[in-house]
């Protein structure tokens, strides 16, 4: 079976290809980075237009690389949830009309399953089941995963996810976009410990992250400074080991709590440098293996959602004519393939 897999859920255009039997084929990605930079973040009428603009030339480039032609598609995948609703539809609607005229099955498949499975797209994946500890610009989740489907949430951010709080931060210290990127390049010119920064619900039980409060922190941490480039590295670099520190050790009580001794980390934090260093430690010292996507699907990208979808696909899934896009969609609704 070889699926064509679009991601569209927000401010990147993926494409790719996945064979049942080859493996990934190839992949396209296109980032609305440039486009949205002057406005400090991502403005969806302008991504949802962007959308529409690059997904027709971007599949034609992957079919091409891949020496492949519409008629060979046997499925499409795509993204419709959760997202920015106007991004959702340009995919959604994009790859039913395409379906529709190729008469193949397409499936709608969740964004952030597709960043659980994008560890399995590696030479070496996890076995099941598996801890999977979710950091992107809109979600920061532990999820106990039994089997694609199926998946506890034991614990979440009440308020902004790991992403965010990076990309409001790097607002507020008048550094670029997106600020993930920008927070770890200023920090690591920075002093991490010349200020003290909290590490939020770390001195409670239970695996909730919040991160308002961080965020507040460090914003009056840097407007008592003279806001010279040190005291933003340095700040930046503060304010990176606090959320890094966080994660981790609401991650090592995860795996203590559960038991399991597998841990996948995905989502576009998860391509952090030092948070790939400290939860490689972490998990070297309770014994535990830790799983990572590379780097170029730590963000989104269409060969999660194809890989996603063929297993879907497989498993006999598929969607009617009718479609919809889901801005909000709990992971723990979704069924494992197996139970449909």
């Amino acid at each position: 079976m070889i699926v064509l897999g679009i991601e569209t859920s927000c401010d990147e255009t993926g494409v790719a290809l996945y064979d049942s039997q080859k493996g990934l084929l190839g992949h396209q990605i296109h980032s609305q980075i440039d486009l949205h930079a002057d406005y400090g973040g991502v403005v969806p009428e302008l991504a949802s237009r962007d959308h529409i603009q690059r997904l027709t030339p971007l599949t034609q480039a992957v079919l091409k690389t891949s020496q492949l032609e519409l008629r060979h598609l046997s499925g499409i995948a795509y993204t419709s949830g959760p997202g920015l609703m106007g991004a959702l539809m340009a995919g959604a609607s994009f790859a039913m009309s395409l379906a529709f005229s190729l008469n193949i099955p397409a499936i709608g498949i969740h964004h952030m399953e597709g960043h659980l499975m994008a560890p399995l797209l590696e030479e070496n994946p996890p076995d099941f089941p598996f801890l999977a500890l979710l950091v992107s610009g809109g979600h920061t989740q532990l999820v106990y995963v039994h089997e694609m489907g199926r998946y506890d949430i034991l614990g979440e951010s009440i308020d902004d996810a790991a992403g965010e709080a990076f990309d409001k931060t790097a607002k507020m210290l008048g550094l670029g976009y997106p600020g993930g990127p920008e927070i770890a390049r200023w920090a690591q010119d920075g002093d991490a410990n010349r200020f003290r920064f909290p590490k939020p619900m770390t001195d409670r039980p239970g695996l909730d992250f919040s991160f308002s409060g961080l965020k507040t922190h460090t914003l009056t941490t840097f407007e008592s400074t003279a806001k010279t480039a040190k005291d933003r590295h340095d700040v930046a670099a503060g304010f990176q080991q606090a959320v890094v520190d966080t994660l981790m050790i609401k991650t090592r009580r995860a795996l203590e709590e559960t038991g399991l001794r597998r841990l996948v980390v995905a989502g576009g934090v998860s391509a952090n440098q030092l948070m790939r260093e400290k939860l490689r430690l972490m998990t070297e010292k309770v014994g535990c293996d830790v799983f990572f996507p590379r780097l170029e699907f730590c963000g989104d990208n269409g060969a999660m959602i194809a890989f996603a979808g063929m297993r879907r696909l497989l498993a006999g899934q598929r969607n009617g004519l009718g479609f919809a896009a889901r801005p909000r969609w709990p992971l723990s609704e979704l069924k494992a393939p197996s139970a449909l």
